[in-house]
């Protein structure tokens, strides 16, 4: 992550959407981070994947948090489990902040090395799971509610420092996934390998996007990147993501001139010809469709928050 021109958050990715910052250090790679989304440009954390697992725990509000094609609405209290590679977002549920808390580590930290047998046995057949991109824990039952007393003994554990720390959140860790191991169903499941085809698909449409998002798009153009039709292009989108890949494509645009429509120094026409909209008009028609509010009104109701 880095900070903008206006003083918030951002995700960096590279082009594929994979997030670029360190998740811990190579012989800890663990981290845990207190986040609001109040505190992204966007008021959410748009589209993007890494390799470590995550845990979020929201503290405070509410979330709608999608990972893959699977939506969760979240509640204060509850947590999610997001797995290795997924693509992820999140965005405010009612137009108010969310804060939560994330947890997020390396799947060696589970298992050691390659090739061991707690990796073969117990962690890699998680991981590819197609069923297990995601686990909502609301504390409907106690298994549940045992992961989110876990995650706070992790957090609480991170914060201390005290001695022998990483022993025990380590310890934590394996407690959670074995919590997980005894109540999902993981044995006798397609892998994900079909999945993580269209999902590459996806993340190589993500990447031609963050790449040509300023000049005109066409269909065309994309379904060539990804070497599939122009009908097959909109299905996998719009039956993994769910929404159309025209409608990410404005939504995409739409966030990428916020730093600049917050800054106040450039003209909505100027704004809306970097971003690739071919007018002002049309520009703050979509933008007051993706934001509830025009431009101005954006600009006028977060200044006065910074």
């Amino acid at each position: 992550m880095k900070t903008s021109k206006t003083g918030k958050t951002q995700i960096i990715t590279n082009p594929s959407q994979k997030e670029l910052k360190e998740h811990g250090s190579y012989p800890f790679p663990f981290l845990v981070s207190y986040e609001s989304l109040s505190g992204y440009d966007t008021g959410s954390f748009l589209w993007h994947w890494h390799s470590e697992i995550e845990f979020t725990l929201i503290t405070e509000g509410r979330m709608i948090y999608q990972v893959n094609d699977r939506c969760f609405l979240m509640k204060e209290g509850e947590a999610l489990f997001g797995n290795s590679s997924t693509l992820h977002s999140g965005h405010m549920a009612d137009e108010t902040d969310c804060e939560y808390i994330s947890i997020t580590f390396a799947p060696r930290l589970l298992y050691g090395y390659e090739g061991s047998l707690i990796q073969e046995k117990y962690v890699a057949p998680v991981l590819h799971h197609r069923g297990l991109a995601a686990i909502h824990f609301d504390s409907s039952e106690i298994w549940q509610e045992e992961v989110v007393e876990g995650l706070r003994n992790i957090i609480e554990e991170s914060e201390s420092r005290r001695p022998f720390y990483e022993l025990r959140i380590q310890e934590q860790l394996l407690h959670i996934w074995l919590l997980i191991l005894e109540n999902c169903s993981v044995e006798g499941t397609e892998c994900r390998s079909i999945d993580e085809k269209n999902y590459e698909r996806i993340r190589c449409m993500f990447s031609f996007i963050q790449e040509n998002y300023a000049r005109k798009l066409e269909l065309e153009d994309i379904a060539q990147h990804v070497h599939i039709c122009k009908s097959e292009c909109c299905r996998i989108f719009k039956n993994y993501m769910k929404e159309s890949l025209f409608d990410y494509i404005l939504k995409y645009r739409i966030e990428q001139s916020l730093p600049d429509v917050l800054d106040g120094k450039d003209s909505l026409t100027e704004i809306a010809l970097r971003v690739g909209f071919a007018d002002s008009n049309y520009f703050s028609k979509v933008f007051h469709r993706v934001k509830g509010c025009s431009p101005r009104e954006y600009r006028k109701r977060n200044s006065m928050l910074m």
